[in-house]
């Protein structure tokens, strides 16, 4: 793979061998963020666990004290009451039957997180194939199928970041952005370690943490002592 200028001068200062304590690795990571934009600072954490076993499945959501630095556009689906009231929480968009169309005909994707009350998941249950692929399906562990519809909208405002297993028993999660400094890349990145922490599956063995990397969007990977957490 060719690498760019940036990029190579920016892995001269991360040595591979080594793992980092998270202090040291946040301070790091913001001097390669080398890129003429406010880049993203991501974690990729690698888990002992199966993926294909329903009993070692790692999902979850958690609501980061300094957010992510980015402006998340709510799609809640409700009807009546609740409808009203995600409007008045700050939903960018709000419907029923009128939303699900567009979405299926018009190939709509105009937000970032999309919330049902449960009543509505009928009817949402027909955008899986659509909307599971993106990972913008409501689902109940992540917080976006309830009635509380102003509460989730709160959350996710405020920062709120959907964890969750792949394929490759690894979870990749946005901790903020280069320009929040170190003290609260820290305290976003133990919040979220601490709730993947709480989330371990009674059926996993061994080793739990394999390994924490963090990088920036367009920078080298830093490897983190999980030990740490």
């Amino acid at each position: 793979m060719k690498r760019g200028k940036n990029y190579l001068e920016s892995a001269k200062l991360v040595d591979r061998s080594r793992l980092y304590d998270p202090e040291e690795a946040l301070e790091l990571v913001q001097k390669t963020a080398r890129a003429k934009f406010d880049e993203t600072i991501e974690v990729s954490i690698r888990l002992g666990v199966d993926p294909r076993h329903a009993d070692q499945q790692v999902r979850g959501a958690v609501v980061l004290p300094h957010g992510t630095g980015k402006t998340v556009k709510v799609l809640v689906i409700a009807k009546g009451e609740k409808a009203k009231e995600a409007e008045e929480a700050g939903a960018d968009f709000v419907g029923a039957e009128d939303m699900i169309a567009k979405i299926q005909n018009e190939n709509w994707f105009g937000f970032d997180v999309c919330v049902a009350t449960p009543d509505m998941m009928g009817l949402v249950g027909r955008l899986g194939r659509i909307l599971g692929p993106k990972g913008l399906m409501p689902n109940p562990k992540s917080g976006t199928v309830t009635m509380d519809v102003a509460r989730a909208i709160q959350d996710i405002k405020a920062g709120k970041v959907e964890y969750r297993l792949d394929k490759t028993a690894i979870i990749h999660v946005p901790i903020g952005k280069k320009s929040f400094g170190t003290q609260k890349l820290l305290e976003n990145l133990h919040t979220l370690m601490d709730a993947i922490i709480k989330a371990k599956p009674a059926a996993a063995k061994g080793t739990y943490l394999r390994s924490v990397v963090i990088s920036s969007t367009m920078g080298p990977g830093i490897r983190l002592n999980a030990a740490k957490f």
